[in-house]
């Protein structure tokens, strides 16, 4: 069980053989870091279903290897969504083994991935940004002297909100208590790469990046940044893993209008929780503790009930706008952003 999905194994994987496994994506959602959140987003689960799915199968039509079996209907058929007539929330995938990093001393212990460890995930978050808006971590770990221009393959300092000629390659951890950013030289180390699989991933992440930008502006959204999670099969062929190309992985935009949780991490930035959060991150890593969590002096509050249903219709708006096909009853995602933006103004006139 994820924070935001659930996971089903059907069949366990061994070391030269794949298991599979079914993703049950949950109306449940998480920001920074949190875990579940105390609210839930109607047909949210579903919405990314259908437009994972959609992006994984037109990934495959340009020869981009994939853990994607399917999507499973309610009768337990697995099929492509061209076979569906009702939304769905279940995905069957070719399931891989996961090793964690152990910690230890306020370390955490890599040596298990080798260049000859096959049929696993990678510990790992690849990321592309094809703007850094204001407040992006990049102008951060800039400033602070983590990572150089020439890391990001950046010739001049970047402006915020600036839209990028190339977009910037970006890496972090993915299997510790909390992700961290990391160097592309670091991430080789960690996740036993050789030169030649590293240039795969980032050649493979621009790839999905096209793909989704171009999905994406079919409906009228910009694709801003995005995750992707890679994975080896047992013949250490490198394939994409968990999900890619919905608003929980990537950062989309409607008319400069966010789509998807970012609207909730803006509800959020303005409560003393999110104060409280950053202090205990703040506080956990200074005094090396894992569970930041733990030194959190309150919980999330809720989510206004109108703010919950226009975040639903974002995303289930979103989903039919990419599938081009009306799986779920909800307006045009220009009505739902409107209405979106109509909400702020209220807001900010008390």
């Amino acid at each position: 069980m994820g924070s935001v999905k659930d996971v089903e194994v059907l069949k366990a994987p061994k070391e030269k053989e794949m298991g599979i496994a079914r993703f049950v994506f949950s109306d449940r959602y998480s920001v920074f870091d949190w875990g579940a959140m105390p609210d839930r987003i109607e047909n949210k689960g579903a919405a990314l279903c259908l437009m994972g799915a959609y992006c994984f199968e037109k990934a495959e039509e340009r020869r981009i290897n994939t853990h994607y079996r399917g999507v499973v209907t309610e009768e337990g058929r697995v099929v492509r969504l061209d076979e569906i007539e009702e939304p769905t929330n279940v995905m069957e995938i070719d399931f891989v083994r996961v090793f964690r990093p152990r910690r230890s001393n306020g370390k955490y212990d890599y040596s298990v991935f080798t260049p000859n460890l096959t049929n696993f995930l990678l510990p790992l978050e690849v990321i592309y940004r094809n703007a850094l808006p204001k407040g992006s971590s990049v102008f951060r770990r800039l400033n602070a002297g983590e990572i150089t221009l020439k890391d990001l393959g950046l010739t001049r300092y970047p402006k915020p909100g600036e839209r990028l000629e190339k977009p910037v390659v970006d890496v972090s951890t993915k299997l510790e208590e909390r992700d961290r950013y990391v160097t592309w030289d670091e991430a080789k180390k960690l996740a036993g790469l050789k030169e030649e699989e590293a240039d795969e991933i980032r050649e493979t992440l621009l790839r999905i990046n096209d793909l989704i930008t171009e999905i994406a502006e079919k409906a009228g959204m910009v694709n801003e940044d995005g995750k992707v999670e890679f994975a080896f099969d047992p013949e250490r062929k490198l394939m994409v893993a968990d999900v890619i190309g919905t608003p929980d992985e990537c950062r989309f935009t409607y008319k400069d209008f966010p789509v998807g949780k970012e609207i909730l991490r803006e509800f959020y930035r303005s409560t003393p929780w999110y104060g409280e959060v950053e202090k205990a991150k703040r506080d956990a890593e200074a005094k090396h503790v894992a569970e930041w969590r733990t030194l959190c002096k309150s919980q999330p509050p809720r989510v206004d009930k109108e703010l919950l249903e226009i975040v639903s219709h974002i995303y289930t708006s979103a989903a039919n706008e990419v599938l081009s096909r009306s799986m779920f009853d909800s307006p045009k995602l220009d009505e739902a952003v409107k209405r979106y933006a109509e909400w702020i103004e209220s807001a900010r006139n008390g």
